[in-house]
């Protein structure tokens, strides 16, 4: 079986956003490992309307060509990192948009977050992790977490992600259990579609 699949995902489409850096450095690490497969998708690309659709995908086909694009490419993951910047104590509207465009797409799929702001997004994250189970996805327990003082540095050019040794140690981590469920769910997934194929026979 192929190496999974796993689609990082910049959360943020504002134009000075902060999420282009981690974004970076997360696949730099991601990159040298022989067990995952990853792609950076920018939310930019994919300028969703607020979600209008008579019902979620679920229940009928999204008539939005930009959304249907935006399933076709889900759809094509094995696994998800989403990079979660903190407003008012909660994630981006454009990234619950996003989610909220698909449905079968993202079940039974893993998924990481890189948190970043006040508290290193946690708030963020733990209000994604809630729409994630909803979504039929595993969320990892593992996350990046970057605070205020680590972006001021970051941002100041007196640091870069990857001199802050506590962040390196959390993205491994993250790697570490993103790839054994990712690896884990795509043979349980092959196994389902085979079983089906098999009953229809």
């Amino acid at each position: 079986m192929s190496k999974p699949k796993i689609a990082l995902v910049i959360g943020s489409v504002r134009p000075n956003r902060f999420a282009d850096k981690p974004a970076a450095w997360f696949k730099e690490l991601a990159d040298q490992r022989d067990d995952l497969d990853f792609e950076i998708v920018d939310l930019k690309d994919y300028p969703l309307p607020h979600f209008d659709e008579v019902a979620s995908s679920l229940y009928a086909p999204s008539k939005s060509e930009v959304a249907q694009r935006w399933q076709k490419l889900v759809d094509s993951y094995d696994g998800f990192v989403f990079t979660a910047a903190e407003y008012s104590r909660g994630p981006t509207g454009v990234l619950k948009n996003a989610l909220d465009y698909a449905y079968a797409e993202w079940n039974r799929k893993p998924v990481s977050f890189i948190g970043y702001g006040g508290v290193g997004g946690a708030r963020a994250v733990e209000q994604l992790r809630l729409h994630a189970i909803e979504l039929q996805m595993v969320p990892t327990r593992n996350a990046v977490h970057i605070v205020w003082g680590d972006m001021a540095q970051v941002a100041s050019g007196a640091k870069t992600l990857a001199e802050l040794e506590h962040l390196n140690a959390a993205a491994k981590g993250t790697l570490d259990e993103l790839a054994w469920w990712a690896k884990l769910l795509k043979t349980a997934r092959a196994e389902d579609a085979a079983a089906k194929v098999a009953k229809a026979a």
